[in-house]
């Protein structure tokens, strides 16, 4: 089951309702926490009676793979936050088992967003990998989001463990959003984050922040994806998510080595000329991480 929040005005001043798909997961649920810092009321589905927040969310239930359960909860909504990924990380199954639930799901979530009639603007969350994997990401020092990642290239080139379904499955899960948004006029707006690193309230331990302490940890394998990656703060992602909600007029915005495939910067320069200002560097984003993964005992 994939999660489903729902925020909902329940006083006088309160923001919303607006809906957030994926309430479990590293950014999703740290997203409900600033939410409610906003003076959002959250209502939520999760696989984990808490969910880190500073109050109990009420529960819905939704399915990716059933797109009619998010008419009910979507219904009445304002705004959308799609952050749900339904994949496997271990690569168990086919890619293209994967990217047909990945893209059926998303859709069920415009889809409902366009029968509610009220919803005004979805932010959807996409991944660095939609952008930089092409044959272009040689010759350049930095990507925005004029570039695509090519398909066939990802078929044909394996750069990191998990770079089969995953990175082809949001390239098309992407793509399938963009077409969506183009033929019906719903108001949709990518946010292409690079790897996500901070402290977490999410009950996994984050691949991309177990990724970036590789060293920490001693994976040695993993130790080239350290090299010329691009990262921000999980805190700073949450906050562009309400940012880009919020923000009257918005842009497309999207947030080198041991031997190997070499990966271009990703530029911030349409969200950071949007106005939004980050609050965390690198030092922050590995000291909370480092942190809580100490308290949460994997270090």
């Amino acid at each position: 089951m994939w999660e489903i929040i729902l925020v909902q005005r329940e006083m006088e001043g309160v923001k919303g309702p607006v809906c957030v798909a994926g309430g479990t997961g590293f950014i999703g649920s740290w997203l409900i926490m600033r939410l409610l810092d906003h003076g959002y009321s959250v209502q939520t589905t999760v696989r984990s009676a808490s969910s880190g927040a500073s109050k109990r969310p009420q529960i819905f239930n939704a399915d990716l793979s059933d797109p009619q359960s998010f008419n009910a909860p979507i219904e009445g909504c304002t705004g959308v936050f799609h952050v749900a990924t339904p994949i496997d990380f271990e690569d168990k199954e086919p890619e293209e088992i994967v990217t047909k639930r990945a893209i059926d799901g998303v859709l069920g979530v415009l889809q409902a967003c366009l029968n509610s009639k009220t919803v005004k603007r979805v932010v959807y969350t996409s991944s660095g990998t939609d952008v930089v994997l092409n044959s272009d990401a040689q010759e350049v020092d930095e990507m925005d989001e004029s570039f695509r990642s090519d398909v066939d290239f990802l078929k044909a080139s394996h750069p990191s463990r998990h770079s089969g379904s995953y990175n082809i499955s949001k390239t098309l899960t992407e793509r399938a959003t963009l077409e969506y948004e183009e033929k019906h006029g719903l108001d949709v707006v990518t946010l292409i984050p690079s790897f996500v690193v901070g402290p977490f309230i999410c009950p996994k331990f984050p691949s991309s922040v177990r990724t970036m302490l590789t060293m920490v940890l001693g994976d040695k394998d993993q130790y080239s994806l350290l090299l010329n990656t691009s990262l921000v703060h999980i805190d700073d992602l949450a906050s562009a998510h309400i940012f880009l909600l919020e923000c009257p007029t918005t842009k497309r915005s999207t947030l080198k080595e041991i031997r190997g495939y070499k990966i271009p910067s990703l530029s911030t320069k349409k969200l950071l000329g949007s106005g939004f200002k980050y609050k965390y560097g690198i030092n922050e984003m590995f000291d909370g991480a480092i942190q809580c993964c100490k308290e949460k005992g994997y270090l």
